[in-house]
């Protein structure tokens, strides 16, 4: 089970806790994830990533074992804790301002 936490504004529509498990197929990358993600929860659909172009949406990132994965190809595959469940995918809303 792949293990993703998710930005408090997505949680609340999605309702769901900080956490949640996915079961994926095949290697585990940002596509195969997020395909998951969409298909479990399809009111998350559009919001992570466009509707069309299907890149990810400005101001969300994505973290994987402490490193950014938010400009890695959406195929590359994630690390081997991510993988295994070990640890988490994390979804995180960038903060901007001046």
């Amino acid at each position: 089970m792949i293990r993703v936490v998710l930005p408090g504004h997505l949680r609340a529509l999605a309702r769901v806790g900080a956490e949640v498990q996915l079961h994926i197929e095949g290697t585990v990358t940002q596509r195969s994830v997020l395909d998951a993600l969409e298909a479990q929860y399809p009111m998350l659909r559009g919001t992570i990533r466009d509707h069309v172009t299907h890149e990810r949406r400005p101001f969300l990132r994505f973290f994987a074992c402490e490193e950014d994965y938010s400009l890695e190809p959406p195929d590359t595959p994630l690390p081997d804790k991510i993988a295994s469940g070990a640890e988490p995918l994390l979804i995180i809303g960038a903060i901007a301002g001046g």
